[in-house]
């Protein structure tokens, strides 16, 4: 018998970066203060909502795990497992990384900056060794520790790969009893969604939680970020 299990899918409150529209990837950007009064905002939502968990997932990026522990402090479920991974870190933006998204439009094009944001198999440029934030980023204990030196861009698709080995892992699947809590960010949670769907066979579609205008507002506003000033 097909035991059926609850994830709820959370997007980090906006960093530091995000205020200033910069390609974050794997730099280590901080909450804003205005993020971590979303972060608070979802955790009501979530109280609210009556969601309990047993375990929870976030990746080793200090603005997906301060997400996660407002959300868990809001709804006094601080007690729970929580599992950090590099596995489930933003996509490497390479050498757009610390780049203002609307200036790079204005650069090199919208629509080229949306195939470089959205395109499943075309990874954004390579991050070289003489890029401004490579050896913040390679100097990182946990990434010497896991990868090394050797990512140095990501698209979609390899963002995806690196997801499925978690996925299949019992961090999810079995170890999950009842309901989990995943804290994602945009370019990483598109992959993840695939993957559930293509693997783990959902028996309801999935929803927000929010209602409707402000899920929309926040879509619109995402989308917008890789427009060229007017």
């Amino acid at each position: 018998m097909t035991t059926a299990h609850k994830l709820v899918i959370v997007r980090h409150g906006e960093s530091e970066w995000n205020q200033y529209n910069k390609f974050c990837g794997w730099f280590d950007a901080d909450l804003s203060e205005k993020g971590l009064e979303e972060a608070k905002c979802g955790a009501k939502a979530i109280k609210d909502a009556g969601m309990k968990f047993d375990i929870c997932h976030t990746s080793v990026l200090k603005r997906a795990v301060k997400t996660l522990w407002t959300i868990l402090e809001g709804t006094d479920q601080m007690w729970l497992p929580v599992y950090r991974t590099w596995r489930l870190n933003e996509r490497h933006y390479g050498g757009l990384t610390g780049l203002n998204k609307a200036e790079t439009a204005e650069k090199h094009g919208e629509e080229q900056v949306k195939i470089w944001r959205r395109s499943f198999d075309i990874p954004p440029p390579p991050m070289e060794h003489d890029h401004a934030f490579h050896k913040i980023i390679s100097e990182v204990r946990v990434t010497k520790k896991t990868i090394g030196n050797t990512l140095r861009h990501e698209g979609l698709k390899s963002c995806s790969a690196r997801k499925v080995p978690l996925l299949k892992k019992a961090h999810i699947h079995a170890r999950m009893s009842d309901a989990a809590i995943m804290e994602l960010n945009l370019p990483t949670g598109i992959p993840i969604v695939y993957e559930l769907d293509a693997n783990l066979k959902p028996v309801k579609p999935m929803a927000f939680l929010g209602d409707a205008e402000t899920v929309k507002k926040a879509m619109e506003a995402v989308a917008a970020q890789g427009k060229a000033k007017k």
